[in-house]
């Protein structure tokens, strides 16, 4: 799984933004059947030049497709919306609908990865309560965990969870949804030529998460991929993780407390 993937939400035309981040290095796409764009990522890649089989795609169920038939009609959809035969990774979006529901749910995906419509299996916007439901049924543990992360919302006890039990964490907004300005990012950004996005990009990366930055315009996807020349500093890391606000900082839904 590549380090950084490129998200493609609220971006429903986002086969430019694909094809520019994969010709750019990139070789994560991160998309969603609510996101509308499926389609729009298969041409992005089909004009990026890239080959198929170099490039991690994501996609995932949508609440209003969580059940066994429905799921794996959504699976079957979202292979035809992409024109490739297979997604890396599929993830359950969300923890909502109830026990019962999220592990037929899971256990449609796993059938569709024994089909070879999907490489791997995950979940997202899983607590670790979430994740323990699957575990005690016996079923094969998510690959990921998808949650909102950044400096202001580190969600620690679910990735303390996640790392215990061989989870890989990918971190959706990142970037706070633009909302970059605090005193303390933009010190640590100044001290190393870098902006502010560029801090927590390297911040995901350095506490061991995969971050999904989104952007619909090229300098800012090519700009967020420049994160591998430079490392923070333990002191600078440190100040970075101060800023954690617990759930109180979500700038999303964030539902990972769903009964």
């Amino acid at each position: 799984m590549p380090t950084v993937g490129l998200g493609v939400y609220q971006n429903e035309e986002c086969a430019e933004a694909c094809k520019v981040a994969l010709q750019n290095d990139y070789r994560m796409v991160d998309s969603a059947r609510l996101y509308k764009n499926e389609e729009q990522v298969g041409v992005g890649v089909r004009q990026s030049g890239v080959n198929r089989n170099n490039i991690f795609i994501t996609s995932k169920v949508w609440m209003d497709d969580f059940g066994t038939k429905r799921a794996t009609a959504a699976v079957a959809d979202s292979i035809k919306n992409l024109g490739f035969d297979y997604y890396d990774l599929y993830l359950t979006h969300s923890a909502h609908g109830g026990k019962a529901l999220r592990l037929a749910t899971y256990k449609a995906l796993l059938d569709a990865k024994a089909a070879g419509l999907i490489r791997s299996v995950g979940v997202s916007n899983y607590s670790g309560r979430h994740i323990e439901e699957i575990r005690q049924a016996g079923l094969e543990m998510p690959v990921v965990n998808q949650i909102e992360l950044h400096p202001f919302c580190q969600q620690k006890e679910i990735v303390d969870y996640c790392t215990k039990h061989g989870i890989v964490v990918q971190a959706y907004s990142p970037l706070v949804r633009g909302a970059m300005d605090d005193p303390v990012i933009t010190k640590v950004a100044k001290k190393y030529n870098k902006d502010a996005a560029q801090i927590l990009i390297r911040w995901s990366m350095q506490k061991g998460f995969v971050p999904l930055p989104k952007s619909s315009q090229p300098s800012r996807i090519i700009s967020n991929g420049q994160v591998y020349n430079f490392s923070i500093e333990v002191e600078d890391m440190a100040k970075l993780d101060a800023l954690d606000k617990g759930s109180k900082g979500a700038v999303t839904w964030n539902p990972v407390d769903v009964p």
